[in-house]
């Protein structure tokens, strides 16, 4: 086996970024914590966050004019290696270079760059992203905290209304926060603009709070109990004119307000637009999370043996049993599957955000597939960890082994940068959206036209899909009774025939109501929630397969071509066999069909079991990250602070 080649294909275009991040992350950050007491923690990973500074790395995703590398990819993939060694640092790192320092970026303009962003870089200057209010989360548009302009001294007034506007769950606010960008809804002349962004300094030098700024921490959490998340009340704070981070809306010194974007629903989205690099951030590391925990759990497997093997003086290895290769290989497939969907995802984010051109359609597809992706990773993470931890039995409850920490401090992931639900949600009207673009009516023409133009835009125009798409026009319920499972056209077909048939049927469920009845439309929206995430969910797997098979072409190895062919077909025929129900309601699977396909997963574990440990080598997990004693790892770590 060429493990060079695999290593090759999984660690993509910044190859490199990983080998820095390799080399200077230190072992001893990704082995658990012995101190739990939340200031001993807090301390050592701001001593962390400084130590990453000082590498550099965290420049890479900002502008070279005021210090960085202007290489947004090569950001987004170190964040994602710190999904491997510490989901504290990572989220430390997360607010401060990933939110504070992306939205002072992304919604300031030059001045704003050359006060904020040098110090921000080396985290000499600590900072929030108080978005998120007691009240409103997922609902941006209706925060309530306001800042109003006094045209009389050029200045806003920051106010909490009330304490369901206080910001809620901010990283850094708690402790080491001196500046927050506030989102409130911006009002001037007695009119209000919509939610606007400003820097408003939370405390100073000496970590006081600001006059008219209350701070309380949010306490001790579920996980990530090194992140001092704290709440944020700002009674009649006053900063001046030039705190408005003014990238998209402007405000004069006579309080006119002026915006490149006149329509306020677009430049709304379009601002939280521009700060989808921490969404595609959170799903990189929690994918990360869940390769630490099947690394660990797969060398469990390897080496714990239990009962007797006959005729043998031996035991049998527990990864020899197939219930125990069902619980881990069809997860680590999907690893491997979700890893190149986001490899795909980051490097297309790249192109956009540095190519000097704004293509808004290409953009609103990156922002979908960002919510879904980081849905369907967190999701992933919280139910891999979990089966990793019951498959290490009472050795993986110990603190010691690392997976109750992962299991931890990853859980908040399906939340927090989104709420997994509300993503998928927004999946499914981005889908309906196109849908309506592309099909207008609801035959099967449509759909198949449908079907194209997605393919065409996502897929970047593959050979295959030209085959994909006539196939689909073609494929009928019930044909697929005698399919060769292992055939790659029929698995992508089936997966886009799965996508195309339930957005059409969610599109005939909404086709009916007037938009004009605002009470009928929302009760309509309502019911099909449910049908709306299974398209969702239908999507972003079509989309990750598709990420698959472009990884599968870009092998030079044969052996590595087969390998990662098996592991692709592992990781379909598993999702296949999770929602047989739904392709056995709609006559694509047989009763006798359904059974092959369990019976071809069973198959694909005992092929793949021989090539656990590879497949774990490959997805380039250095054995001293894996910090646990069962893996072989050195001592958990003590705070040195």
């Amino acid at each position: 086996m060429d493990l060079d080649d695999l290593r090759r294909v999984v660690d993509g275009r910044w190859a490199h970024v990983r080998g820095i991040v390799r080399r200077e992350v230190p072992a001893e950050w990704c082995r658990p914590a012995v101190d739990t007491d939340p200031a001993l923690l807090r301390a050592e990973t701001l001593k962390r966050a400084r130590a990453l500074a000082a590498t550099g790395l965290p420049r890479r995703g900002f502008a070279k004019a005021y210090g960085g590398e202007d290489d947004i990819g090569g950001s987004l993939t170190a964040f994602e290696m710190l999904g491997l060694v510490d989901l504290n640092l990572m989220v430390k790192a997360g607010v401060q270079w990933g939110l504070f320092g992306a939205a002072l970026q992304a919604l300031g303009t030059s001045s704003h760059h050359e006060r904020y962003l040098p110090s921000m870089m080396t985290l000499d200057l600590p900072g929030c992203f108080a978005m998120t209010e007691t009240g409103h989360g997922s609902d941006v548009q209706s925060l309530r905290t306001t800042a109003t302009y006094d045209p009389a001294r050029e200045e806003f007034v920051v106010s909490t209304t009330d304490d369901e506007a206080r910001k809620d769950y901010i990283g850094n606010a708690a402790v080491d926060g001196r500046v927050a960008v506030v989102f409130a809804q911006l009002v001037t002349g007695g009119e209000s603009q919509g939610v606007h962004a400003l820097v408003v300094p939370i405390r100073d030098e000496a970590g006081r709070p600001c006059p008219g700024v209350r701070i309380e921490d949010c306490g001790l959490k579920g996980g990530l109990n090194g992140v001092d998340n704290g709440r944020l009340w700002f009674d009649g704070v006053r900063v001046p004119r030039e705190a408005l981070l003014d990238r998209y809306g402007q405000v004069a010194a006579d309080g006119t307000y002026s915006s490149p974007i006149e329509n306020r629903s677009r430049r709304f989205f379009t601002m939280l637009g521009a700060l989808v690099r921490g969404r595609v951030s959170v799903g990189g590391a929690a994918a990360g999370a869940a390769q630490v925990a099947l690394a660990i759990a797969v060398e469990h497997g390897e080496s714990r043996r239990q009962f007797a093997r006959p005729g043998t003086d031996g035991e049998v290895t527990v990864l020899d049993y197939l219930t125990h290769q069902r619980r881990l290989l069809p997860a680590l497939a999907t690893s491997y599957a979700l890893h190149f969907a986001q490899g795909e995802l980051v490097s297309d984010l790249h192109d956009v955000q540095t190519g000097g051109t704004t293509d808004d359609e290409r953009q609103r597809e990156l922002e979908s597939r960002a919510a879904g992706l980081k849905a369907i990773s967190t999701w992933h993470a919280t139910a891999t960890i979990q089966t990793c931890r019951e498959a290490c039995g009472g050795a993986g409850y110990l603190a010691v082994n690392r997976l109750v920490g992962l299991k931890a401090d990853s859980d908040v992931f399906t939340t927090f940068e989104g709420d997994n639900t509300v993503l998928m949600q927004l999946v499914a009207r981005s889908m309906l959206t196109s849908y309506r673009d592309h099909v207008g009516d609801l035959d099967t023409l449509g759909t198949v036209r449908f079907l194209a133009e997605q393919v065409k835009e996502t897929l970047l125009e593959r050979t295959s899909a030209r085959g994909l798409v006539d196939r689909l026009a073609t494929a009928a319920p019930g044909r697929d009774e005698d399919a060769n499972l292992l055939d790659r056209e029929w698995q992508r077909e089936l997966f886009a025939w799965r996508e195309s048939h339930v957005v059409a049927g969610l599109a005939r469920r909404l086709r009916r109501v007037s938009t004009s009845d605002g009470a009928a439309a929302f009760e309509a929206v309502n019911r099909v929630q449910a049908h709306s995430l299974r398209a969702a969910h239908a999507h972003v797997h079509r989309l990750v397969l598709e990420a698959f098979v472009a990884a599968i072409d870009n092998c030079t190895s044969d052996a590595t071509r087969a390998l990662l062919s098996r592991a692709c077909d592992l990781y379909v025929l598993s999702e296949v066999e999770a929602d047989r129900g739904w392709f056995l309601e709609h006559g694509r699977l047989t009763p006798a069909g359904s059974k092959a396909v369990g019976r071809a997963v069973d198959d694909l574990c005992r092929e793949l079991r021989p090539h656990a440990r590879t497949l774990v080598a490959g997805l380039g997990v250095p054995p001293a990250w894996l910090g646990a004693e069962l893996a072989g790892s050195a001592q958990p770590s003590r705070s040195s602070t």
